[in-house]
């Protein structure tokens, strides 16, 4: 189960709409969430009386039902309380359950199945004196009401749900520029694996074991983790280059392959591992914006479905760093996607929590932005000053090709009868001393690494 839901906070700046019934609730709900949230919990707060959508919170409904009563009062008591925090507690609540059938199944044996959910998620918010106001079930192109006992309006083999674009929410989300990009499990395709089976894998999997043969001593070690950095980043910096000079391409699918095509084994592994390093991963943070930004989303996408078989878990650095990206380009429903499957992969991993975490309490991406604008700007005048110093040792020490050394050396007299001295100086030779730095987080063969990596 993954326990890491996606809230968002309220929509005051966006066109109000009044929707009317369960039919126009069931139809609004892609447009609320950015996608059609397949297997998913949907709560939503409404505040004040006429019932102004206010946070939502997504969950993907547990496998077990022995979790859906802790789950239900872990839900309720979340949303409650993260409106409570953002200034206004909720007035009442609107539950959403939606999950396809499964083989052999019908929508209406899903709603029923899943009915002991929706009465649990209706009991947690009544223990909190928020009442449920509407409870639907969403399967199969229909959608059925928990609180409505009339079959006039709710018959028992549930309502057709509204054609595509054909609703008020449609033509307002149109008006509003609001896009509804497929379903959830299309967004989570484009960030799995790719399967283990293929051949594509296999080739993968050995360039990431080789890469891990020859990138982890150097890690480990002082001189060599520097070393490794910036090669890192080097080699993504080119990646990130060719991605921006392909054609662009509408189709997600289409453009997933492309960028795959795109990507060689050897050069995947080399970043995977290197990202593994805590500093080189927040030096890639730096693409969030202006022109690198689309293309480095691509390839932490990209990077992401290269981690297969045992390097799964290193899929944590470029889908948080693709959540960040999304996050500070403001496609929010795009990096709460990105970020829940960072967790997924490692739960512990701290950047993807505090992201998480920060998205989801509806903070500006802007603050880290200006964080890591300023990290760049210092590392950039650290370099300039420390080439401009190595210039002028040079140059204090004669080196041919720089400038007339300020300084030389003694002359010493010439013995009597030999005419002028002959000048004593021999010219130094530059010492490159290596900084120490953190052990970071490297993992062999798929392993956990050190918590530095995080």
């Amino acid at each position: 189960m993954n326990k890491h839901h996606d809230t968002t906070g309220p929509t005051d700046d966006q066109q109000q709409i009044t929707l009317r019934g369960p039919a126009e609730l069931a139809d609004a709900l892609p447009y609320m969430m950015g996608y059609h949230p397949t297997d998913s919990i949907v709560m939503v707060a409404l505040h004040g009386d006429r019932g102004r959508f206010g946070g939502r919170l997504r969950l993907g409904i547990p496998r077990s039902p022995r979790e859906w009563p802790p789950v239900a009062e872990q839900l309720a008591e979340c949303l409650v309380e993260g409106c409570e925090r953002r200034g206004a507690r909720p007035e009442g609540i609107v539950v959403f359950v939606c999950q396809d059938p499964a083989e052999g199944e019908t929508g209406r044996h899903v709603m029923e199945r899943l009915r002991p959910l929706a009465q649990r998620l209706r009991t947690a918010c009544g223990t909190l004196d928020v009442p449920v106001y509407e409870a639907l079930c969403i399967s199969d192109g229909r959608f059925w009401s928990y609180c409505c006992p009339d079959t006039r309006c709710c018959p028992p083999e549930g309502n057709p749900l509204a054609l595509p674009g054909t609703s008020v929410m449609a033509a307002a989300a149109a008006y509003a520029g609001i896009q509804v990009r497929g379903s959830l499990r299309d967004m989570e395709a484009r960030l799995l694996p790719w399967p283990y089976e293929t051949s594509r894998s296999a080739g993968q999997l050995r360039a990431l074991d080789g890469a891990a043969a020859a990138l982890v001593p150097r890690i480990l070690d002082a001189e060599g983790r520097d070393t490794v950095r910036t090669e890192t980043i080097r080699l993504a910096e080119q990646m990130v280059r060719r991605l921006a000079d392909g054609p662009r391409i509408m189709d997600p699918a289409a453009a997933d392959t492309q960028d795959d095509a795109l990507i060689g084994d050897d050069e995947a592994a080399a970043v995977i591992l290197g990202l593994q390093d805590r500093e080189t991963r927040d030096r890639a943070a730096e693409w969030m914006e202006g022109p690198d930004a689309a293309p480095a989303l691509r390839l932490w996408r990209a990077l992401a479905r290269r981690c297969v078989g045992a390097y799964v878990e290193h899929s944590a650095a470029p889908l948080t760093l693709a959540g960040w990206v999304s996050w500070s380009s403001g496609d929010e429903p795009g990096a709460r996607v990105a970020l829940g499957r960072a967790l997924e992969v490692d739960p512990e991993y701290v950047f993807a929590r505090l992201l998480h975490q920060a998205c989801n309490e509806g903070l500006d991406p802007e603050s880290l932005r200006r964080c890591l604008r300023d990290e760049r700007d210092a590392r950039a005048a650290a370099e300039a000053r420390a080439a401009s110093g190595a210039r002028a040792r040079l140059r204090g020490r004669g080196v041919p090709g720089g400038r007339p050394a300020a300084r030389r050396g003694k002359r010493r007299s010439a013995p009597p009868g030999t005419g002028s001295g002959t000048p004593v100086a021999a010219p130094g030779t530059a010492r490159r001393d290596g900084a120490g730095a953190r052990t970071p987080a490297v993992r062999r063969g798929g392993g956990r690494g050190s918590g530095t990596g995080r």
